[in-house]
């Protein structure tokens, strides 16, 4: 039996997110300081749910990275596998705070020096899921450890997964992008990406047709793209499309992470063996939940029991 449920790969950073609701960064004032970065999100929500997660990431030798550390342990998130750089410091980004897509600024150091020796193969054999992001991929030498790690992954068999969260500003070259998801998406991951990362990505709205057939072609089974209130379409290559419509939530909070929280409910259900429809109900619920907190998901409920309803 496999002692670890997810193996997250990628950033680790604070996310200084805006305190006024819907302002520009531009005139936001006050920021409050928060665990980031979508792998380490992933991970934490993973923990929450009562999965074993392992986080692979880097942070500097620094006061951050030192909150970083003590988040991740208060999550029950193991720091064995977290580098420390002692060239560069902790990354940050800047977040306004939003009910639609946030507003951001990276400033990006020491997230990208992650290394093959973080990550050896007696811990890949243990796992069952290997996740990581577009963002991680951007930069190596993270870049070149992931697709590495990934494709031993897939040898060992465990389900690979990524979250396409494209930026330009994380990432201006598209074309070199594609091509490197193409690398990672040949060994058949669950993808999850948006409608904002969609067009982000291509410089143009695409058709969700579009979308998908794109990512197919690339490799990948299994795709769902989230579509913000306009729902969840999943398409998979041997069951058809799936649709849900959108939660109805009271009063949007905070709308950073909670694809991440998406995508950790989706997984969690993959492990066990829910399929497509109550996979996408289960995460649309703790995306819900999340959507009605600022930074992390609340610690005063029973996540696993909520969602599980």
């Amino acid at each position: 039996m496999k002692s670890i449920d997810i193996i997250c790969v990628g950033e680790v950073l604070i996310d200084f997110i805006g305190h006024e609701m819907n302002t520009s960064i531009n005139r936001t004032k006050d920021y409050h300081r928060f665990l980031g970065g979508s792998p380490t999100n992933v991970a934490v929500n993973a923990s929450r749910l009562g999965l074993n997660a392992l986080l692979v990431a880097s942070c500097g030798q620094d006061g951050l990275g030192d909150y970083i550390l003590r988040k991740l342990k208060d999550n029950n998130v193991s720091v064995d596998n977290i580098g420390k750089s002692d060239q560069s410091p902790t990354s940050v980004i800047f977040v306004s705070k939003s009910t639609e897509t946030p507003d951001f600024i990276p400033y990006r150091e020491a997230d990208c020096e992650i290394y093959e020796s973080q990550l050896p193969d007696d811990v890949l054999a243990d796992a069952r899921i290997f996740h990581t992001t577009c963002f991680a991929l951007s930069k190596n030498p993270a870049r070149q450890t992931i697709l590495n790690r990934a494709q031993k992954a897939k040898e060992l068999g465990l389900q690979l997964s990524i979250d396409i969260n494209f930026s330009e500003r994380i990432w201006p070259n598209r074309e070199e992008a594609k091509q490197v998801l193409q690398q990672y998406l040949a060994n058949d991951p669950l993808v999850k990406l948006s409608e904002d990362d969609c067009y982000r990505l291509f410089a143009a709205v695409k058709s969700e047709e579009y979308i998908f057939d794109f990512f197919h072609e690339l490799g990948a089974k299994t795709i769902c793209l989230t579509k913000g209130k306009n729902g969840v379409a999943v398409s998979d290559v041997d069951q058809g499309l799936f649709f849900q419509k959108a939660m109805a939530i009271n009063e949007v909070k905070d709308s950073t992470g909670a694809g991440d929280a998406f995508w950790t409910g989706f997984l969690y259900a993959q492990l066990h063996q829910k399929d497509l429809d109550k996979s996408m109900t289960i995460a649309q619920k703790l995306a819900a939940i999340k959507l009605q907190n600022v930074g992390r998901l609340p610690d005063n409920i029973n996540i696993k029991k909520l969602i599980e309803e």
